[in-house]
């Protein structure tokens, strides 16, 4: 009787058939995948003058208008450059011109180009700076309204086919022309849309 009590009869978390209910990898629940709708735009028709986005038109007239007389001052400079040029050539070509008079016109043309050159590099440097200040708010703009655009249509991304190369893209999911219409439909050009240049 001592040794039966001493050698209790298995239980059923001991047995074999229990254990492998006990070491078994949980069974994890289902996650739901999330959904997404993408599209593609193309940027670059943004800046089309017949169908692009009409502000960007007149954000570039602006633009263009405020350095019109610097590109004029070096279309003019260019010009006699290429006189200065020819008159030196023909100079070169008859055997009775005095060098100095050839070496005054060489003088002129090297200092008109170093003149043209440095003019050319300030007007570039003012023109970028000016073209960042008229584009980056317009640039925000439309990308706000990309954004409302895409959310009220259910489009969580959007690639910019115009920075992504892509191998294919079905023309359902294209917005460009959308969006182009859309955005100036509600954004029209006024007079107020341009703002003041630098004095």
């Amino acid at each position: 009787t001592i040794c039966a009590q001493q050698q209790p009869a298995a239980t059923p978390a001991a047995s074999p058939a229990a254990r492998p209910a006990a070491t078994s990898a949980p069974v994890q629940a289902s996650v739901p995948l999330p959904t997404s709708k993408m599209a593609v735009i193309y940027t670059d028709a943004f800046l089309d003058q017949k169908t692009g986005i009409a502000k960007f038109n007149s954000v570039v007239g602006k633009l263009n208008g405020e350095f019109k007389a610097a590109k004029d001052e070096l279309d003019g400079m260019q010009s006699r450059a290429q006189t200065l040029e020819a008159e030196i050539n023909n100079l070169r070509q008859n055997s009775a011109t005095p060098v100095a008079t050839l070496q005054t016109k060489i003088d002129q043309l090297d200092q008109l180009k170093k003149d043209a050159q440095r003019k050319g590099e300030d007007a570039q440097i003012a023109y970028n700076r000016r073209r960042q200040e008229l584009f980056m708010p317009l640039q925000d703009e439309i990308g706000k309204a990309l954004e409302t655009f895409a959310k009220a249509r259910g489009i969580n991304v959007i690639i910019d086919a115009a920075q992504v190369p892509l191998l294919y893209a079905a023309e359902s999911i294209d917005i460009t022309r959308a969006f182009i219409t859309d955005f100036n439909t509600k954004n029209p050009v006024t007079a107020a849309t341009t703002t003041t240049p630098p004095k």
